[in-house]
């Protein structure tokens, strides 16, 4: 799969949330800019449905973005119970 543009906007969110510095220092902030970027992300999966196949729709649909990055630069599903 490729959709970069939905990769930065995945590791987007992952930076956000391991912003530990930001999260102290304006917790508004950083809850709007988590909000944000999981806006973007709902609203790629949205207009890119169509093209995308059933894993990536699964793990965007139930908001599983680590696993969904994970799909995206390997291609592949993890095993169950990693």
């Amino acid at each position: 799969m490729n959709f970069p543009d939905l990769a930065k906007l995945l590791e987007g969110r992952i930076a956000v949330i391991a912003d530990h510095e930001f999260r102290d220092r304006d917790p508004e902030a950083h809850l709007e800019a988590l909000k944000r970027v999981s806006g973007e992300i709902v609203a790629w999966h949205e207009a890119h449905r169509s093209v995308i196949d059933g894993s990536l729709d699964h793990f965007l649909t139930g908001a599983s973005y680590q696993k969904a990055l994970l799909y995206l630069e390997k291609g592949t599903r993890r095993p169950c119970g990693e």
